[in-house]
């Protein structure tokens, strides 16, 4: 795998107002942090740090930040996103010893398609969708992968039955199920969920809820922006009864 270098500056102002001329400049603010070490304000590109989201291994890509010609070996720590249209604000870096083992969430990837779908008209059921693995920082597996072929109708496949790489201790418990194959519901069932789904004529539809990976848009001490949560609204108070005469 190539070597993998982002360039990051120091920034000694904070606040919402700074932030705003960095992200005008196209940049955007993050901490380094590292064990035994103060935290280090930087400002590095969205769109290397975008790049690095987006390549096979993800937020447990290995790199190099180099701070003033000083570089420093990193994994992504967290990250935030503009929550309308995905653009990124803010990141933070941890650098790590490349002798020392850390704690990582690997992706699963399921490949195949199972017998209890192809043959049996089941349904296949993804349950686990990342792992919580140790390992020395070189050794972070891009993805873990899981071949469903054989997987019958009613069958499953727990932790304990995946191939993981030598140098890898998988932290998740091994009786945690990843995938199985269950029977589809029957007509009537499905029509019923259909049913109960359909607002009534003049109810409020929901919006739905969007899942993004990363952290969402918080208050902190630099003075990011947090999105208002919307005010609950009051209960109506029932007019009291009045006794008849």
């Amino acid at each position: 795998m190539p070597e993998i270098i982002v360039s990051a500056q120091n920034r000694t102002e904070k606040g919402k107002n700074v932030n705003r001329r960095l992200r005008a400049q196209g940049l955007i603010p993050g901490v380094l942090y590292g064990a035994r070490k103060d935290a280090v304000p930087v400002a590095v590109s969205p769109k290397e740090i975008g790049a690095i989201l987006r390549s096979a291994s993800g937020e447990n890509t290995l790199f190099d930040l180099d701070l003033g010609g000083n570089r420093r070996k990193v994994i992504l720590k967290e990250f935030q996103v503009e929550p309308i249209k995905g653009r990124l604000l803010h990141a933070d870096f941890y650098e790590v010893a490349l002798d020392k083992t850390l704690e990582v969430d690997v992706h699963v990837e399921i490949q195949g398609v199972p017998i209890g779908v192809k043959v049996q008209g089941g349904v296949l059921d993804i349950v686990t969708r990342e792992l919580r693995v140790e390992c020395l920082p070189t050794d972070i597996p891009e993805k873990i992968v899981v071949d469903v072929s054989e997987l019958e109708m009613g069958k499953h496949i727990r932790v304990s039955d995946l191939k993981i790489p030598d140098k890898v201790k998988v932290l998740t418990e091994p009786d945690v199920v990843v995938v199985h194959v269950v029977a589809p519901r029957a007509e009537e069932e499905v029509a019923a969920v259909a049913a109960e789904a359909v607002p009534a004529e003049g109810a409020p539809v929901a919006e739905p809820e969007v899942i993004k990976k990363g952290k969402a848009v918080a208050e902190g001490a630099e003075g990011e922006e947090k999105p208002e949560k919307p005010e609950r609204a009051e209960r109506a108070e029932k007019p009291e009864k009045k006794e008849k005469k």
